[in-house]
């Protein structure tokens, strides 16, 4: 699953790889051994994954901060696997998200991240065993690399900063930052391709000392989530991975051929207990953001703040507040939950950016260049840049003004239309 910004850039380093490389044509399949088409080399595909595995973190919510000893859980149950694949020397990393949606997914070169949305559905660690297998074949095998360069993408569409409020007066200001990075692409991987990491994840299951069973516990529950009323929260799951019957039932035909293991059922119940425990407070939270999109704020407020009784450690319950209060004009009021936000999550571009845009709004324009100036180090946005134009021009910086107005009207968006009028303008009274 891998944003538009990022599958975009990926995309082009793939095409402009091939042309140099004259097109690098067929190559081996390291997992199966077949010759398959490729674009780029195994070396480039590594690099692109490593470049783009913190902005593609960024735009799916973060990392979650919570309960640490989770990181550590889901990386040392991913390096077990890793280290029995087929590429075992692949720069593996594996990160649990700050998402409620459930799903997983594998840049190329091995950076692997799985939301702590699925977490939640699991119930043993062969489970999420077979979770990270199979999008450790993914990486292994080369498929995201392969999806990309057929440009088999599908796009679900990252959601505009502040689209749901356009047509209130406060406008951009109002982020939703929950939903910044909620909608994503997808590379929907074929048919073949999802045996193939099924097949081989359970092999390296069971080489690791796992029950491969836990394969076919996870594949029936997705089908039967699937048949469901929770199947609606579960798009970009089925979207990237499609369960089936058949699916199931190729599981048990390899789960007879392969040796028993563990599940470790009371060792991963042990490992998401916080996550159980939170599980209410990201219940408000999730209610809070759909409220907001039927532009209920009043009840979105208060759901907020019920999630922030529950679980007051959490950034983006701040986050939203901060929003919300925004789009209410209480401009100091979200100025502190904004801030309560940074403080309790530093590491999230969207908590910088959000108090930066309401610093400029309000005309700290010192404490405005600096959050802005941060979002970017953490992930670079045409908002940040609209905005440190509005924070130059103010202070009669026009060349500064002009250079970051200029790299937001790159964008195809609102913003990107109101930084070319500041273009123009600024331009004509030069």
């Amino acid at each position: 699953m891998i944003p538009r910004s990022i599958s975009n850039r990926l995309l082009a380093a793939a095409v402009a790889a091939s042309v140099t490389a004259a097109i690098v044509g067929c190559a081996v399949n390291p997992v199966t051994g077949k010759k398959e088409l490729s674009l780029m080399s195994q070396s480039q595909e590594v690099a692109l994954g490593q470049q783009q595995y913190p902005q593609a973190k960024q735009t799916q919510g973060g990392e979650y901060l919570i309960d640490p000893s989770l990181q550590s859980y889901v990386s040392r149950v991913g390096q077990k696997l890793a280290r029995v694949s087929d590429q075992p020397n692949l720069p593996y990393e594996f990160v649990v998200l700050n998402n409620s949606v459930p799903n997983a997914w594998a840049l190329p070169g091995g950076k692997i991240a799985v939301n702590r949305g699925l977490l939640v559905l699991l119930e043993d660690e062969a489970e999420l065993a077979a979770v990270l297998g199979h999008e450790i074949v993914h990486a292994a095998a080369r498929h995201s690399a392969a999806a990309m360069s057929q440009q088999q993408i599908l796009g679900a569409g990252i959601a505009i900063l502040g689209a749901t409020t356009k047509d209130t007066a406060y406008g951009d200001l109002i982020s939703l930052g929950s939903q910044f990075g909620g909608s994503a692409y997808i590379a929907k991987y074929g048919r073949d391709n999802e045996l193939e990491s099924d097949q081989y994840g359970m092999k390296y299951m069971a080489a690791a000392g796992y029950d491969p069973y836990g394969a076919v516990r996870l594949q029936k529950k997705f089908v039967e989530l699937s048949k469901g009323k929770q199947a609606g929260g579960l798009e970009a799951l089925f979207a990237s991975h499609p369960p089936s019957q058949s699916r199931v039932d190729a599981n048990i035909e390899h789960a007879k051929q392969l040796p028993n293991g563990s599940a470790n059922r009371s060792q991963y119940q042990q490992a998401i207990a916080q996550l159980k425990k939170d599980a209410d407070a990201y219940k408000s939270y999730d209610d809070a953001v759909a409220a907001v999109k039927k532009k209920d704020y009043d009840r979105a407020l208060m759901l907020t703040r019920q999630a922030q009784r529950q679980q007051p450690k959490e950034a983006a319950f701040y986050a939203l507040e901060g929003d919300l209060l925004a789009q209410k004009k209480q401009y100091q009021s979200a100025l502190q939950s904004y801030e309560t936000a940074v403080q309790k999550n530093p590491t999230l571009f969207s908590n910088w950016l959000m108090r930066g845009m309401l610093n400029a709004q309000l005309k700290n324009y010192t404490a405005a260049e600096r959050d802005l100036q941060r979002s970017t180090s953490y992930l670079d946005t045409p908002h940040a840049h609209y905005y440190l134009g509005q924070v130059y021009e103010q202070q009669g910086n026009t060349k500064n003004a002009v250079n970051h107005y200029q790299i937001a009207a790159r964008d195809s968006g609102d913003i990107g239309s109101k930084a070319q009028a500041r273009v123009q303008a600024l331009g004509s009274q030069g």
